[in-house]
């Protein structure tokens, strides 16, 4: 590996005289050159940026008066040019690379601005492979990683509240202080590498490479939290370019910060409701720690959501409430009578928000729209030494995806019974059970070590409640092992059973079910929660 050089100490503050700047977000621009030139400070820049500088009726320079090439090739060679690079790597106190920038004629440039080709914007905004690749930047990160390395004499922005940051020292003596060089040297890097890893999951995507020989993964801070599920744990919570509809683009209207457990249980709620299309009618579903307590349909949203309620209104204190289309006054009234801690919604009656506002510490989100429930996707999760990555669980079953496997055909009531409850089940933890009949779930048992006691749990919850199961469905996310499960299934008053199958103990389950009457369908798709 190279050997650091003996280079002098960087010093604390350095004079800016002169800057490069090259933008394709112009936000703030101008008023950020006028500081600069104000102070007397060289403007250097390119293209668009420069003349969107010169019209301002600001003194600033093409590159090419630097470099005394012109841009060429269609504007992919511009920057990346000895006088350019090497005025952003000479470090000045070394006496050798001063010498070689006084024998070429290279100025030193103290600071660089430059925000990248919109790519991510561009591949959100489905553009072609060529427009694509044409939005990848090659001289932008040169420069920003040339300035970052040579930090100790360059100060580095990549957006402009980098930029405000420098001007606000700048405006005491006319320099840059070490500190704040270097905290801007590592935003700079984090902005490269995420810029970066967004083309590397592009390109990998388009090749159709699900898992590449390396992933890169990025995000932009969106929140730090006091701390994360426990209070001695750090948290934050960034978002991915472009990251889909839902609790990462909700729009908070009112109420606390946001939690890191806030967050977790909002998206596994907003995520469940989403499955249940809102043009089929209104559903909610309500969520405590990643686990639905209830979630149902209804002819109004109301409706829905006491219905939802019904289903554990013990658990649901405390809990996270989701909604698949409008929130109205009703039914925020209602939702309000008990502690909640989140609503999320596509959106929110004006008369619904200020019923909120009534109680300062209930959040309230709106998104604008529903996620997509079929839409690709990775999930990640961490071990020890590194993570796992797989795709999205985008499983959604029809009636002709079932397979009957008892004597007795479920009757088209059950078979809706028994889709609803299915749908519900992949989004409990495993080993999940969840009754349902008439698009309420009544009984939902969750994350038990064997599947036997998850029945039994749902049901003595459904029983604790005052509902019955009797004629309700069954749904299990995986296969029933052993007849145990299903017998206690069928105790409890259920008459249809939904399950994967697969097991070897199949056969024996079957049997089970014809013995007490039970219709039972195989889906050959099991939907597994950790």
């Amino acid at each position: 590996m190279p050997a650091a050089p003996d280079f002098p100490p960087a010093p604390d503050r350095v004079p800016l005289r002169r800057a490069l700047i090259s933008v394709s977000d112009k936000t703030g621009l101008i008023d950020a050159a006028k500081a600069l030139a104000a102070k007397r400070v060289e403007l250097v820049s390119t293209g668009g940026t420069r003349k969107a500088i010169a019209d301002a009726g600001l003194p600033v320079k093409d590159i090419s008066e630097l470099t005394g090439f012109p841009e060429m090739m269609d504007g992919r060679v511009k920057t990346l040019h000895p006088i350019v690079h090497g005025g952003l790597l000479g470090v000045r106190d070394a006496p050798a690379h001063k010498q070689a920038m006084d024998a070429h004629g290279i100025g030193g440039i103290d600071l660089v601005y430059v925000n990248l080709y919109p790519f991510e914007q561009t591949v959100a905004a489905g553009a072609d492979f060529e427009t694509c690749v044409e939005n990848i930047d090659i001289g932008g990160p040169a420069m920003i990683r040339s300035a970052a390395k040579n930090h100790g004499y360059v100060a580095v922005c990549t957006e402009i509240g980098d930029v405000e940051a420098v001007l606000a020292e700048f405006a005491a003596d006319g320099a840059t202080s070490l500190g704040l060089r270097r905290t801007l040297a590592a935003r700079a890097y984090a902005r490269t590498a995420t810029y970066d890893a967004a083309i590397a999951s592009w390109f990998a995507a388009e090749l159709g490479e699900f898992a590449p020989a390396r992933l890169a993964v990025g995000g932009q801070l969106a929140q730090t939290m006091r701390y994360g599920e426990n209070p001695h744990q750090d948290a934050a919570f960034y978002r991915f370019p472009n990251p889909t509809v839902g609790v990462a683009t909700a729009t908070q209207l009112q109420g606390k910060e946001l939690s890191y457990n806030n967050i977790n249980d909002t998206d596994a709620a907003f995520e469940l409701v989403s499955e249940f299309d809102p043009a089929a009618g209104p559903a909610c579903a309500i969520i405590k720690h990643a686990n639905p307590c209830g979630l149902a349909t209804g002819g109004t949203m109301l409706d829905a959501y006491r219905r939802a309620l019904a289903c554990d209104p013990t658990s649901a204190f405390g809990g996270i409430v989701a909604l698949n289309g409008r929130l109205d006054a009703a039914t925020a009234a209602q939702v309000l009578e008990i502690f909640t801690e989140v609503v999320i919604a596509p959106e929110a009656d004006d008369d619904a928000v200020a019923l909120f506002r009534k109680k300062k510490n209930v959040r309230l989100l709106v998104t604008g729209g529903l996620p997509d429930p079929n839409r690709a996707g990775k999930t990640f999760k961490s071990v020890a030494g590194g993570f796992l990555v797989q795709g999205r669980d985008t499983a959604r079953l029809t009636p002709a995806d079932l397979k009957v496997v008892t004597r007795r055909a479920p009757t088209d009531e059950e078979v809706r019974d028994m889709l609803f409850a299915f749908t519900v089940a992949k989004h409990v933890k495993s080993n999940a059970i969840v009754y349902a009949k008439a698009g309420q779930t009544l009984g939902i048992g969750a994350g038990q070590m064997n599947r036997k006691d998850s029945a039994r749990i749902a049901a003595l919850r459904a029983a604790d409640f005052g509902l019955d199961l009797k004629g309700s469905a069954c749904a299990s996310e995986a296969f029933f092992p052993f007849p145990d499960g299903l017998l206690q299934a069928a105790d409890a008053g259920c008459t249809a059973v939904i399950q994967p199958g697969g097991s070897i103990g199949d056969q024996a389950v079957i049997d089970a079910a014809d013995e007490r009457g039970v219709a039972m369908v195989f889906t050959g798709v099991r939907v597994f929660r950790h």
